[in-house]
């Protein structure tokens, strides 16, 4: 077991004086069950002899203490340990957002969505097992069979003995069956559900191109083969499970038989009596109930640590080449401009290449690829509109992710006089926004796709943004801002939605505005008309624009355009970009590169 796993099945184990009471609970719970079959067994052999009621009121008034105890206890056992498990877990998932945080989106642009989603949800939840069916059965069972066999010597030691010898050689047997009947079972449950949740997600987010070619059917067949290797897989541990129960139950019987053999010569000799030896004789079935818990916790154990593994590895363990790491000692962001300049000098960019394959995303090789942009030089001035154009594969992307501090980059890159590199790349986004080509709305109504942005905005500020990129009217005639945007903008246009995601922007107050293909959902007739509010509407603030698009663009819209080819920036139909920032601004801003 690795270091990574064994540190995250430690965590899923919460400190001990929150796991101390359910661990507390369930030593009680057990011991209650061991003496409530101890207590009954004498009584009801007591009572045999027909002695005086008198002599029967403890063992009566214990009957009913350990029996309501049995169930008292269980419930505060289950209660204090799910509290104590569900309060980890919480903090567990916590831990591997902060962990995946710094790393989206690109460096898990190679991550399957479906499996990721399984190990943030399925494999954390599995961990709660460590302490409610590892831990806290384990030290029960231990303590309560340390009492019970030590209480059994006291009366007869032979017995004890033999209970002992029973128990350690069933449990040994339950183990060595549950190893083979289930070990690779175990292993491939959390894999496999990984693996069926990943292709749902791919299938029903494709369906639409799966129908369109006639394909949808293969792609349920690959859904059907993986849910039927779950499926088996799920039968052959619960096989070995019932197996186990049954060795165990089986285990008690011999226990039973072996104490009746070895407290039988001392019934006999008169050193104990009846109700004694009856004791002697039943109390095994409690105790061997009792030891039940250890092959099962550490069948437990296993899918536990499958599923820590898993979810070690869900985010890599070191930063994929081509991802930015945090400075040790970032420098305070440029404050005091509206909109700071942009200057990039010979900068170089790749992106990072994660394959994980099937079996873990942390054990991936972190692989180079060819440099997407190769030296770079580009002044944008403040409050500039900057057409950047090219073909497909020419670096624009690239370019937007660079900008916002999503990939790495080799040169120089200054923000408002302020090395990118030597900033928090959190930093970075608060000034520097993305709307990307497909922008991620939530399914939720307009109101929460804005709140997003800024929470603290009022109904009033919300409409105002939606008005400045053209949607009031829109909004207005879907019922409000509580009208439903569907999944990932499923029931709004492919402009609506990149009108709301730049209202979004806007209203997070980002100086410099970077549009990655705005126009690409959008009918080329209502382009021009989209794009034309779009940056009249980021600029009108003073904000920078550097519209990215492969696509025509109106000259009138923009101050200046650059194109890209092959990752550098060439020398392109430049407007005159100084007399239109002069007319816009009223005064003339330093002259940027000629690139």
């Amino acid at each position: 077991m690795s270091d990574p796993t064994r540190a995250m099945l430690r965590s899923a184990v919460p400190r001990f004086s929150r796991l101390a009471p359910a661990i507390l609970a369930g030593i009680a719970s057990a011991g209650s069950s061991v003496a409530l079959l101890a207590c009954s067994a004498w009584l009801i052999a007591r009572a045999a002899e027909q002695p005086p009621v008198l002599y029967l009121s403890l063992a009566i008034v214990g009957v009913r203490a350990f029996a309501l105890g049995r169930a008292v206890f269980r419930y505060l056992e289950r209660l204090t340990g799910h509290d104590a498990s569900f309060r980890q877990l919480a903090g567990i998932r916590s831990g591997v957002f902060e962990r995946m945080l710094p790393l989206a989106p690109d460096g898990l642009a190679s991550s399957r969505r479906g499996d990721l989603l399984a190990r943030f949800v399925g494999d954390v939840d599995e961990l709660q097992h460590v302490p409610l069916r590892v831990v806290q059965p384990i030290v029960s069972a231990v303590v309560v069979l340390v009492l019970a066999v030590a209480g059994i010597a006291l009366l007869a030691p032979a017995s004890a003995a033999a209970v002992l010898g029973c128990l350690a050689a069933g449990i040994a047997a339950t183990l060595l069956l549950q190893r083979a009947a289930a070990v690779r079972a175990e292993r491939t449950l959390a894999p496999l559900r990984g693996d069926l949740q990943a292709v749902i997600v791919e299938h029903v987010q494709a369906l639409d191109v799966l129908v369109a070619f006639d394909a949808a059917v293969a792609g349920r067949r690959r859904i059907e083969a993986i849910g039927d290797r779950l499926a088996r897989a799920t039968r052959a541990r619960a096989a070995a499970t019932g197996a186990a129960s049954a060795v165990m139950s089986a285990v008690g019987g011999f226990a039973v038989a072996a104490s009746l053999a070895a407290s039988a010569p001392l019934l006999e000799s008169g050193r104990i009596d009846g109700p004694t030896f009856a004791v002697l004789c039943l109390v095994p079935l409690a105790i061997a109930e009792v030891a039940s818990a250890v092959p099962l916790a550490t069948s437990a154990l296993r899918l536990a640590r499958t599923s820590a593994e898993r979810v070690a590895q869900a985010v890599p363990a070191e930063v994929p080449a081509g991802i930015p790491v945090p400075p040790v000692e970032p420098v305070t962001p440029p404050t005091g401009d509206p909109s700071p300049s942009i200057e990039l000098r010979g900068v170089r960019a790749h992106w990072s290449d994660v394959s994980s394959g099937d079996e873990s995303v942390a054990a991936a090789a972190s692989v180079r690829r060819p440099a997407a942009l190769d030296g770079v030089d580009l002044v944008v001035a403040p409050g500039e509109r900057l057409l950047v154009r090219g073909g497909s594969g020419a670096g624009k992307t690239t370019l937007a992710h660079v900008l916002v501090r999503f990939l790495d980059y080799e040169g120089s890159y200054r923000l408002g006089g302020v090395e990118a590199s030597d900033l928090d790349p959190h930093a970075v986004r608060s000034i520097v926004g993305l709307v990307e080509q497909r922008p991620w709305l939530f399914d939720e109504d307009v109101r929460q796709n804005l709140l997003f942005a800024r929470d603290t905005a009022t109904d009033d500020e919300l409409l105002e943004v939606l008005d400045r990129v053209g949607l009031r009217a829109w909004v207005g005639e879907r019922g409000g801002l509580g009208a439903k945007v569907g999944e990932r903008g499923a029931l709004v246009s492919g402009g609506q939605a990149q009108r709301i995601a730049l209202a979004r922007a806007m209203l997070a107050g980002f100086p410099v505005l970077v549009l990655d293909e705005p126009t690409a959902s959008v009918d080329p007739k209502r382009a021009d008309a989209l794009l034309r509010d779009l940056t009249d509407a980021a600029s009108r603030s003073g904000r920078t624009v550097v519209l990215i698009s492969h696509a025509p663009v109106d000259p009138a819209l923009v101050d200046r355009v650059v194109t890209l080819e092959g990752g550098r920036v060439t020398r392109g139909a430049h407007l005159d970009h100084l007399s239109r920032l002069v007319a816009r601004e009223g005064a003339a801003p330093a002259r940027p590169s000629p690139a």
